[in-house]
Parts: structure tokens; C-alpha cells; sequence
């Protein structure tokens, strides 16, 4: 075996994964998880788990891979990490762990999100389950919003001893991980609510259809309910949109939505009565990751999908692996395109959209180049769909209804990063309602720091 290349990983054949919703992704089995564990260098500063946001200790996970221990290895992340078969699947590992791996220097980095993934499902399919505290101390805390965030402060906390509910405002638990990331990525049923089980049995119970600002305020919950602490990791789930001519047409969705109505509800199975119109000629506006998913769920509801973007490919913000699997389905990328009016007929339906063409100008604050409109370019593209994929801002019902809670310009909420305070004594927050839309390990890294300023906060009390 050539030690500077990956095990490869095997993945349902592009042709028939653009036609059904199953995992892409198919995993190692033991074998070639042993063989790429016995990659890792073991370094004596392994720069990995530097690059690691909840701090897993990598290598000794990976060792216990190589002596086939596969439950010690499971023991090793449950301590940082409560959503192993998750992270394994979405994580970007490229820029976070692997990026920083010594294998990766004159090769190819160690597969640890794959290896991770690995020990995630064993561990899952012979029923190892994290232990749980002996006895509580009686204190409780309250998580609103049951997403990564919420989830891992709920976990961790619980493991420390407190009593925690989750109040989600949805029907089903899991935030972006139930209604966002599509089945064919990240599978609810065996996945997601698995890991939620996991977390339910160190003692966390969760209440859903429970809207914070609208059934109970966070003021309410602390002064008649009992709640000593409350941290608030409720996402950030408002779309944004582009301020064109013809955007409140029927057949414009937003990203969220269009996620929403086939993951959470269904819609891309006959036997559920939640239909979507799909389209059949559909473009997606963006280039991160929601924007893969939208078009990649589009793809697998029949349609033909134009991914447009104001940039170049050099600077599509989403992972490469997802910008790669949405190329080899049939996504058609349109780059350096911009629209400026979306198209109706005369009952109000997307018609069409008219785009402009760009050129790459100066960089621009965030240090890509700035899109330049080219004048005289505009033409039209044949669509009935539109999906706006141009990110996310936190819901201001909690901050509005809520008693001296500070939020920025953004209407973000202000909270420390090391720990997660904000202007409101007791009341602690992480993850996208802090940041704006971000990534599952930061928002689960936010819900750590969270939980540990929780527990300072308390013991203090």
C-alpha cells in the first residue's frame, strides 16, 4: 500500500445517486479503515487537533482504529464530541484537521473525517452509548433550539451534571440537521436522530412546537419556570434575498425553504401529502453549500439546474467535494453571472430570468475579487424555478422579546466567544444567532464554550 495515498472511499455511481436520495457516501468498512488509520504519523504535536474546534484527540482515536478497538475509539471522541456521525460526514475537514495533518505536506492528509465517520456508524450499529452522569445537581438549564449548537451545550452540560431541557421550535429536533442538510448527505432516521437518542440518554429532554418569544419568553422561562441559566442557540434561519424585480413571484424560493419542504417534510417521498413545486428547469443563486444542496435536491426531483454565481469557480464558497459530487450529477454552472429580473407569465409564474455577466474587479473586504457588472451583457435563461441561496440571518423574535439582550447590525446577538455571555445575566448564546450563518463544528464549538460558561456561571451562583 503507497502510505502517501488515501484508502479510497467508495460512493454510489453518479448516474444513479442523481436519482434517489440515498447516502453518496458510502464509508469504510473495517478493513480499509484499519489501513488508513495505520497512516497517521502519531505525531508528538499532531497539528490536527489544533485544527479541530471541539479538540479531539485525533491521534489516539486513530491508534485505537489500528488496534481494531473500535468502541475505545468511540469512548476517546464521546469525551469532545457529541455528533461523531455527523461531523464525520459535514465537517469541513480539508481546512480544519486534515488541512493541518504532516501526511498531507509531500501527500495526501490522513482521512480523519472518514475515520471518524467510521467509528461514529460501528459504534452506532453495535449499540455503544456515551454514560451518562450517575445523579444530577439539581440545577437547570434551559437550550433553546435543538441544532448543533443547542445540542452540544445540552450534551455537555448534562454530562456535567445539570438538568437540561431543550425547547425547539419545530416539529421534529435537529435544526439545520434535520430540515437543511439533504438526506442524501447527512441520513435522518439512521444519522441524525440516532445522535439526538445519544444526547436524550445522558439525561437531556427535549420539547418541540415550542416557539421562544411566542409560546414562552426567556424572561418567563427564568422567572416563573424555574430555568437558573438559558443558552440561546436558535440559528440563524431568515433568508436573504436580492431586492430584484419579480422576486415575490410564484416559484421563487428561498434555500431554506426549498431544503425545508423536502428534508423536514418530506416532500420528495409519494407516500408524504407535503408536495413542493420542484420545477423542471430550475437556477440556484449562490455558490456555498446550501446552494450545492438546493441544486443537488432539485437535480434528484427532475429537473435540469443551472447554479448561478456572481464570481469565478476559484471563489465558490462552498467545499470542494460538494462543488465536485453537484459536477459529476449534471449541475450546470453558470459562473461570472449575475441576475437582475426574474421573468413571470400572466399568473404571476417564474417565467424565465434575466442575468448579467461579470468580471472579476480589486478584492473586496473579504478578500475575493469584486464582481464588475459587464454593460450590454444581459440575457435570458429559460427557467421556472428560482432557489436564492445568499445566506442567513438570525430570526430577531428572541431578541426582540427578550429583556436587555444586546444584538449588533447584523442582528446578531452579542455574546462572548470564550464563553458565551451576553448583556443578559444567566442568558448565554452560540452558534449561527451569534455569528450569521457559519458552519455545524463552529456552531457545536460555540455550544462547548456555551456550556462551559454555563457551569462557571453557576458554580458562582
Amino acid at each position: 500500500m503507497d502510505m502517501m495515498k488515501r484508502v479510497p472511499i467508495r460512493e454510489q455511481d453518479p448516474k444513479v445517486r442523481a436519482t434517489n436520495f440515498d447516502e453518496v457516501c458510502l464509508g469504510y468498512n473495517e478493513e480499509e479503515a484499519v489501513a488508513e488509520a495505520k497512516r497517521c504519523l502519531q505525531c508528538k504535536k499532531p497539528l490536527c487537533m489544533q485544527g479541530c474546534p471541539v479538540a479531539i484527540d485525533i491521534p489516539t482515536f486513530i491508534k485505537k482504529i489500528t488496534e481494531r478497538d473500535f468502541r475505545g475509539a468511540a469512548e476517546v471522541i464521546a469525551r469532545s464530541s457529541a455528533l461523531p456521525a455527523v461531523c464525520g460526514r459535514v465537517c469541513p475537514q480539508e481546512s480544519q484537521c486534515e488541512g493541518k495533518c504532516v501526511r498531507g505536506i509531500k501527500g495526501e492528509p490522513v482521512s480523519i473525517g472518514k475515520l471518524e465517520r467510521f467509528v461514529a456508524d460501528w459504534s452506532r450499529e453495535n449499540g455503544f452509548v456515551p454514560a451518562a452522569p450517575e445523579k444530577t445537581n439539581g440545577k437547570k438549564v434551559a437550550v433553546i433550539g435543538s441544532g448543533p449548537s443547542g445540542l452540544t451545550c445540552a450534551g455537555d452540560l448534562a454530562k456535567m451534571g445539570y438538568e437540561v431541557t431543550i425547547f425547539e421550535a419545530l416539529h421534529e429536533p435537529g435544526g439545520v440537521l434535520t430540515y437543511g442538510i439533504p438526506e442524501f448527505r447527512l441520513p435522518k432516521d439512521t444519522v441524525v436522530r440516532a445522535e439526538i437518542e445519544n444526547v436524550k440518554k445522558l439525561g437531556v429532554k427535549i420539547e418541540t412546537n415550542v416557539i421562544i418569544g411566542k409560546s414562552v419568553t426567556i424572561d418567563e422561562l427564568m422567572e416563573e419556570e424555574g430555568f437558573q441559566a438559558v443558552f440561546i442557540g436558535s440559528g440563524a434561519g431568515l433568508p436573504k434575498f436580492m431586492g430584484i424585480p419579480g422576486e415575490n413571484a410564484n416559484g421563487v424560493f428561498s434555500a431554506n425553504e426549498y431544503l425545508t419542504r423536502n428534508n423536514l417534510m418530506k416532500a420528495f417521498r409519494d407516500d408524504y401529502d407535503t408536495p413542493i413545486a420542484a420545477g423542471k428547469k430550475v437556477a440556484v443563486v449562490g455558490g456555498g453549500n446550501v446552494a450545492m444542496d438546493a441544486a443537488r435536491t432539485a437535480l434528484r426531483l427532475g429537473a435540469d439546474v443551472h447554479i448561478v454565481y456572481r464570481r469565478s469557480e476559484a471563489e465558490l464558497p462552498a467545499r470542494v467535494e460538494e462543488v465536485h459530487h453537484a459536477k459529476e450529477e449534471g449541475v450546470i454552472f453558470d459562473l461570472l453571472t449575475n441576475p437582475v429580473e426574474i421573468l413571470t407569465d400572466e399568473n404571476d409564474w417564474v417565467k424565465g430570468m434575466v442575468v448579467r455577466k461579470m468580471e472579476l474587479g480589486e478584492p473586496d473586504a473579504s478578500g475575493r475579487r469584486r464582481p464588475v457588472e459587464i454593460p450590454g451583457s444581459d440575457y435570458t435563461i429559460d427557467v421556472d424555478t428560482v432557489i436564492m441561496s445568499l445566506g442567513t440571518s438570525p430570526n430577531p423574535l428572541i431578541s426582540s422579546t427578550t429583556e436587555g439582550l444586546e444584538i449588533n447590525k447584523r442582528k446578531c446577538i452579542v455574546a462572548e466567544a470564550e464563553n458565551g455571555q451576553t448583556t443578559k445575566k444567566g442568558v448565554f448564546a452560540g452558534g449561527d444567532a451569534v455569528t450569521g450563518a457559519a458552519t455545524v463544528i463552529l456552531a457545536m464549538e460555540a455550544g462547548k464554550a456555551g456550556a462551559k460558561g454555563i457551569d462557571e456561571y453557576l458554580k458562582n451562583q
